[in-house]
């Protein structure tokens, strides 16, 4: 166990944690999405020290941050669709898997062994100056232990891995609240994770509709384990009348619901709100409770929301 330092996000702030990433230590760090706990994604004992204090299995792989499009090439090799798509999302909530260049020097333990890779160019501008600041890529899936419901704030960083990385950046409330959406690129283009960017707007950029991907027993991306985001109370989903003992959140107008993902049926409220508010539903559920979704349609963000969702109300082995 080591002390987790708090960091502001200063340019002595993040000075400090580029020191300690390239001393081989774990630094979550806030991006649009979700917190990530950020190591050197070339160095093989920060990588293994990732899973490690994340509990996370070693065959799901782990999204590669970089601060630019010179990085990101160095990274992987990016074909027509994949630039069109990297101009028109990047930086922003949005992955490519894409052909790992041979000469990447990024650590196997990040891509699972896997001839892919994930890539994503973060647009929060903590995420973009502790990039620029370490001037290396960054393994960073989501900061908490694996399985768990994702950190959109430092506090929820520092709930479930106090002790176990040495520093998080404070970087205030995360604004998308759901990870960003992964597009399958090495071959016909395939939705792997629905996410920040919608489905639609990505079919519209490719002039063509994404494909089913994925897999829960073999991932070739984050994300895709069957349960996945899990509180500590179960869940139920599409429920419009709650049963007794069920904390019951709402989305648009439902009276005498304990909490929100948003009153007014807003999806980007509601993505922005998820993670937080499942956080919050646990703490009210307590040990004996379980907590209820109201129906949220899905598209848009919706599906996003609905992905997670799901992942957090499937039967936990």
């Amino acid at each position: 166990m080591t002390d987790t330092l708090t960091l502001a996000p200063t340019t002595d702030g993040l000075a400090r944690a580029a020191g300690l990433l390239r001393a081989g230590g774990l630094v979550a760090f806030p991006t649009e999405t979700v917190y990530g706990l950020g190591g050197d994604a070339r160095n093989d004992r920060a990588v293994a020290a990732i899973f490690a204090a994340k509990g996370r299995p070693s065959f799901n792989p782990l999204i590669v941050h970089v601060p630019d499009m010179e990085a990101a090439r160095s990274v992987a090799r990016f074909d027509a669709r994949a630039e069109a798509l990297a101009a028109t999302f990047w930086p922003g909530p949005l992955t490519l898997v894409l052909p790992l260049r041979l000469d990447a020097g990024i650590s196997p333990l990040v891509t699972a062994g896997l001839p892919t890779v994930a890539v994503r160019l973060p647009a929060h501008p903590v995420a973009q100056g502790l990039l620029r600041a370490f001037g290396g890529p960054l393994a960073a899936p989501s900061a908490n232990p694996s399985g768990k419901v994702s950190p959109t704030r430092a506090d929820h960083v520092l709930a479930g891995l106090s002790g176990r990385i040495v520093a998080v950046v404070d970087g205030g409330p995360c604004a998308v609240g759901v990870e960003s959406t992964i597009i399958g690129l090495d071959g016909d283009p395939a939705l792997l994770r629905p996410g920040g960017v919608t489905v639609e707007a990505l079919e519209a950029a490719l002039g063509q509709s994404l494909q089913a991907g994925g897999s829960e027993t073999r991932p070739n991306a984050p994300g895709q384990l069957a349960s996945h985001y899990a509180p500590g109370a179960p869940v139920r989903l599409n429920v419009t009348a709650p049963e007794a003992g069920e904390v019951w959140v709402g989305f648009g107008p439902c009276p005498g619901a304990a909490l929100s993902l948003s009153e007014t049926g807003d999806d980007v409220e509601a993505a922005a709100r998820l993670f937080h508010i499942l956080r919050q539903a646990d703490d009210l559920a307590g040990p004996a409770g379980r907590i209820a979704f109201a129906p949220i349609p899905d598209r848009g963000l919706g599906r996003a929301i609905n992905d997670r969702l799901r992942r957090a109300a499937a039967p936990r082995g």
